[in-house]
């Protein structure tokens, strides 16, 4: 049930209230500064809600007992008080997707007990404080993503760093990050540049890279020592050149990154790169991406067949439990897996991606020759995407076992014959594009087809 008030001041005579939660409602006007009364309080949860004040007030920081401060979603402005660092016992400060601005205080520094540090989406800006290095023996979780931080990461991070996850995409960071990351060996995320030392981090299992790196150049081979890795995102950057060859004789490509056939990865991200070459497979190769949820290699230059001995291989698109409907978030709620996808015609960065969807997406390259009638043993597909490329020869009917295929496109390829009639059966179709083709014959009606616009199938004078 979602409560609709304000935020009454009288809570603040609880002076025995060990914690207080209200998070998810839609509380709106300030935090009222009675609330510095609580002395005893050890949890203050006020996520989600509408809260609005210029600057959080002084008055919190009277609650020296205080453990857990949450404050994220709701629409907080000014600075971050600098008092904050004299609540010494703070094990968990959440500020994210506020409009808090200013620099980062110096005193956060002085929280000696953190554990996890989340300021993402905010409007903070200025340089990193340099002491937040020394904070890395005991910090968990340090989330500063999109924000408007600036200048050179100027930190030291200690041996024995306690790391797991470390966030600064989308600020306006200059230079490297420094090496002594490399003693964060826990580190579960990363999400800065690339830095050349990266096969160091032995436990990393979540390397995301995309959008604002503007990264250029080949990908170093030190990835390759990255065994424990789940999701790999180098999307939307400038990369040239090689994928690494470093498995030996399980690289069969230089174009590809077959070696991570040999991970537990659930999600391949290589969108919007330039990428080249056919993707080659050997069929006495077994068990490559035994784990593979998604995989996109969407605009870029591959060229070639699509690689059927790749999909013979994508056991986890082949079982249905696959999509489960529970979150595989990483760390106590604390992080999401969002992903940008093109789907349903639109494209999307859905969260939580991993545990909701199956997706394969080779649109906009150069791929040729027929579409493998082995596509329909993917049976836990949701999104086929196949569009913008030179495929020929006949929709194969075999497509008609994929019960949840939610948005097929084969759009803007050389496809001739007949719309299959078995698509009918696809009831949770909710998006088809077959347009720009070369298909014949009459459209199928009934069932989903009934549901979809007639621009889904024009540019193909040979339909009735």
């Amino acid at each position: 049930m979602i409560l609709i008030i304000k935020l009454p001041s009288e809570l603040g005579k609880l002076k025995n209230l060990n914690n207080l939660g209200l998070s998810n409602n839609q509380l709106s006007d300030p935090i009222p500064s009675s609330f510095g009364n609580l002395r005893n309080l050890q949890g203050l949860f006020l996520s989600d809600n509408n809260l609005t004040t210029e600057g959080i007030p002084s008055s919190i920081c009277n609650l020296t007992s205080l453990v857990r401060l949450d404050l994220a979603g709701n629409n907080l402005k000014g600075e971050i008080p600098q008092c904050l660092g004299s609540i010494s016992g703070l094990l968990v400060l959440m500020m994210s997707d506020n409009n808090l601005s200013g620099e980062i205080p110096l005193s956060i520094c002085s929280l000696t007990s953190l554990r996890h540090l989340v300021l993402a989406r905010n409007n903070l800006m200025g340089e990193i404080p340099q002491c937040i290095g020394n904070m890395s023996g005991h910090l968990w979780n340090l989330d500063m993503q999109h924000n408007y931080l600036s200048g050179t990461l100027r930190l030291t991070f200690k041996n024995g760093c306690a790391l797991q996850l470390f966030n600064l995409n989308g600020n306006e960071l200059e230079g490297r990050i420094p090496q002594s990351l490399a003693n964060c060996t826990d580190l579960l995320v990363l999400n800065p540049s690339f830095p050349t030392w990266l096969g160091t981090l032995q436990r990393l299992v979540d390397l995301r890279l995309r959008s604002n790196n503007n990264l250029n150049g080949e990908i170093p081979s030190t990835v390759c020592s990255l065994e424990n890795l789940l999701i790999l995102d180098l999307s939307r950057n400038n990369l040239k050149g090689a994928i690494p060859q470093c498995l030996g004789d399980n690289l069969l490509n230089d174009t590809f990154p077959m070696w991570l056939g040999t991970t537990r990865a659930t999600s391949v991200s290589l969108r919007s790169n330039k990428l080249h070459g056919p993707i080659r497979t050997s069929r006495f190769i077994k068990n490559l991406f035994p784990k593979l949820q998604i995989i996109d290699l969407a605009s870029n230059a591959y060229t070639g067949e699509l690689p059927v001995n790749l999909f013979q291989n994508l056991e986890a698109m082949k079982r249905v439990n696959q999509t489960r409907t529970e979150s595989s978030n990483i760390g106590d709620g604390y992080y999401q897996d969002p992903v940008t996808l093109v789907t349903k015609g639109l494209k999307l960065e859905v969260v939580s991606i991993l545990s909701l969807y199956t997706a394969v997406d080779f649109s906009s390259n150069r791929f040729e020759g027929h579409i493998p009638g082995i596509m329909g043993y993917l049976i836990a597909l949701r999104v086929l995407n196949l569009s913008h490329n030179e495929l020929q020869g006949h929709i194969p009917p075999s497509l008609e076992n994929l019960p949840l295929v939610e948005s097929l496109d084969l759009s803007s390829n050389h496809l001739v014959g007949r719309i299959p009639e078995q698509l009918t059966s696809l009831t949770f179709l909710q998006f088809l594009n077959l347009s720009h083709n070369q298909l014949q014959g009459c459209i199928p009606t009934g069932r989903q087809f009934a549901t979809f616009e007639n621009n889904l199938y024009t540019g193909k004078d040979g339909l009735c």
